[in-house]
């Protein structure tokens, strides 16, 4: 796929807007594609809700907000009930497995194909030293499952925006969920093989 467009949704706090971030400088910084990235936010700061819209495609983006996205990050409750319905036929719907209860009324994930994973990247995080690097165990388990960005270019994003002191921690959580993504086994391109995997 030349273009894609990602939601990524949770709460203040979750760093939404900077996986969001990541994801758009791992495109453009990296992979050398062209990405946006528009952010909001509810009227507090941490505990509301918070969404990152990023497009990364092969030729230049005229319109910065996300339609209808191909892929649907879910950190929270409240992202879930707002956005799943959104997701495009044969999109994919990620979810964070412990924060996030399924609605058949809301979305059906099978029923226009649209692909649902679960993962407990809160859990994972925690297990890792700090559950605030769950918004980059979600970055990997994205990256595993779909050909958006090269792991290469991400980790690089990660290693040159990120401080020093935290660059180690959060390339563990990016491997953390590259590697459940990875047992899922499930690739959005079809072929495991056109993943955009790098190094």
């Amino acid at each position: 796929m030349s273009r894609w467009e990602v939601k990524i949704a949770g709460f203040g706090g979750q760093g939404i807007i900077l996986a969001g971030y990541l994801l758009g400088k791992a495109a453009a910084v990296y992979d050398r594609r062209h990405a946006t990235m528009v952010q909001s936010y509810g009227p507090e700061a941490r505990g509301s809700a918070c969404a990152s819209q990023v497009i990364i495609a092969d030729e230049p983006i005229y319109y910065p907000y996300v339609t209808e996205p191909d892929v649907l990050i879910a950190m929270s409750q409240e992202a879930y009930t707002r956005f799943a319905a959104e997701v495009k036929p044969g999109g994919l719907l990620l979810i964070e497995r412990d924060l996030v209860a399924l609605d058949t009324d809301v979305a059906r994930p099978d029923g226009d194909g649209v692909r649902l994973h679960a993962i407990s990247a809160t859990k994972i995080a925690e297990e890792l030293g700090h559950r605030i690097v769950a918004n980059i165990v979600m970055l990997g388990f994205l990256c595993a499952l779909a050909p958006i960005v090269s792991s290469s270019g991400m980790k690089e994003a990660l290693r040159s925006s990120l401080p020093k002191s935290a660059i180690e921690l959060n390339l563990l959580a990016f491997e953390a969920g590259y590697e459940r993504g990875l047992q899922v086994g499930y690739n959005l391109a079809g072929n495991p093989s056109q993943r955009r995997e790098g190094l």
